[in-house]
């Protein structure tokens, strides 16, 4: 059979092709700081498939014409939403190569795929200030780095009882495993769930007085309430006050007590690009297992995070797959570590923009971000309209206003009426029980100047209400 016709047309107009999206491409990015952060429609027109199809140059054409003006500037500099990085140039061109390249990177019969990843590794394990007992791979998300720990921890917890989980399970072990944490992040429940350890399985410890980090002396008492192995989550960088647990005094207890200890880093893992904020981080080399998100503040596309481990051994058991069309057994190929069996180059971008910009270019970056966070804080502390919950210690603001008894119906509201203009895009939290909201600041676009911008539309908007 003939290639299709289609196929055929498109193979051999390639470059066309490539430059017709280079020139969709270059459209958005000059347009990314002024497009909206968000958009109201009701319903977008959808397409269906064709008998035939379209062909490529046809279908570009219609999606640009249908979509691309509707595609949101969540990638630009005054989306505050979540913890949500931008793309750096050099991680576009990471990108567009690993689509171009086509790698699956889980194993090392594609040794150049398997060799970028490990030097992009080596590259962010260097960055953080990491001894080089850890190993780590790429995976799709924070969610996914947690995920990874907690499925290595759960061996750890096993082998303390002479039981390897990856091979009997849970179901024959008598001991309740404990995980100890003081403000686990929700995929923390959700990778418990997961693996079959349950949500409820989570042990909240008390926070320090005023703040989201763990009270480590409640810690300890609860690891002598226990007096079983057990997993211990600590937190670098909380969702809303970007607190941190104070790492150096719990990894401390591993003197006195059986515990393994996971770091959820997920952006806060990046305050070790900083001479001002990496203090912060200070013991988290005595971790078991660390979780740092890629896509927020390394700012590469969506879907890239790293997990690093001493576990190397342990982590082989849970993920090791065979199959008669694999080639031999060799435990340092991905698909013997992480989930996924086949996965994309994702540590591409990940290099070139470390490459591009080294450790300095990420250090400007954070601490510009966080400049920009506090000075946001300045003017909600000076402000009539809001209050401030938490000191701005890093890259978020959390906020609320000013009158009593504000309920979360009213902060949606509000920042639904914010949203609308498209200037900036804040999201809804809760702060010891009362409704608020928060800015997050990781995009490595964002400017003071944009903060400006902000702010005239959080009082613009506040202006226009009544509750």
């Amino acid at each position: 059979m003939d290639l299709h016709s289609k196929l055929l047309i498109d193979n051999n107009n390639i470059s066309e092709l490539l430059l017709l999206t280079y020139n969709e491409a270059i459209e958005f990015l000059k347009t990314l700081n002024e497009r909206p952060t968000n958009n109201n429609l009701s319903s977008i027109e959808t397409f269906e498939l064709s008998e035939n199809g379209l062909g490529a140059k046809q279908t570009l054409e219609l999606f640009t014409k249908h979509y691309s003006a509707f595609i949101t500037g969540s990638a630009g500099p005054r989306y505050l939403g979540f913890v949500t990085g931008g793309t750096t140039p050099a991680a576009i061109i990471g990108d567009w190569l690993t689509s171009v390249y086509d790698q699956n990177a889980s194993d090392k019969s594609s040794k150049v795929a398997a060799n970028i990843e490990l030097s992009a590794f080596e590259m962010l394990r260097d960055l953080f200030g990491l001894p080089k007992i850890f190993n780590g791979n790429f995976v799709s998300g924070a969610t996914m780095s947690n995920f990874v720990g907690l499925a290595i921890a759960r061996q750890w917890w096993g082998k303390q009882h002479n039981v390897k989980v990856s091979e009997t399970g849970l179901t024959n072990l008598s001991k309740r495993l404990y995980v100890l944490s003081a403000s686990p992040h929700s995929s923390i429940y959700k990778c418990l769930s997961m693996l079959g350890i349950g949500r409820e399985s989570v042990q909240l410890i008390p926070t320090l007085p005023q703040r989201e980090a763990i009270d480590v002396t409640a810690l300890e008492k609860k690891l002598q309430e226990i007096q079983e192995p057990c997993i211990v989550v600590a937190n670098a960088g909380v969702v809303n006050t970007v607190d941190f647990d104070d790492i150096k005094a719990i990894s401390r207890l591993k003197e006195k007590y059986v515990f393994y200890l996971h770091i959820d880093a997920a952006f806060g893992g990046f305050a070790a690009c900083s001479p001002k904020y990496k203090h912060l981080l200070s013991g988290w080399e005595e971790a078991d297992s660390i979780a740092v998100d890629a896509h927020k503040w390394l700012n590469v596309p969506y879907d890239s995070a790293i997990e690093l481990t001493k576990h190397l051994d342990l982590q082989v058991e849970v993920f090791q797959n065979s199959a008669a069309y694999l080639t031999e057994p060799n435990y340092l190929d991905a698909f013997h570590r992480t989930p996924e069996n086949s996965r994309r180059l994702r540590a591409l971008p990940a290099l070139f923009t470390l490459m591009a910009y080294g450790k300095i270019g990420y250090q400007e970056i954070v601490e510009r971000t966080c400049d920009c966070a506090i000075f946001l804080g300045e003017k909600i502390a000076n402000s009539s309209f809001f209050t401030l919950l938490a000191p701005v210690k890093m890259n978020v603001v959390v906020f609320t206003f000013n009158q009593t008894n504000i309920t979360s119906d009213q902060i949606t509201y509000f920042l639904t009426c914010l949203c609308q203009n498209g200037k900036t895009f804040l999201t809804p939290t809760n702060y010891r029980n009362r409704p608020a909201m928060r800015a997050a600041f990781s995009n490595w676009r964002t400017t003071q100047n944009d903060v400006e911008i902000i702010w005239q539309a959080i009082l613009e908007a506040r202006e226009s209400i009544t509750l």
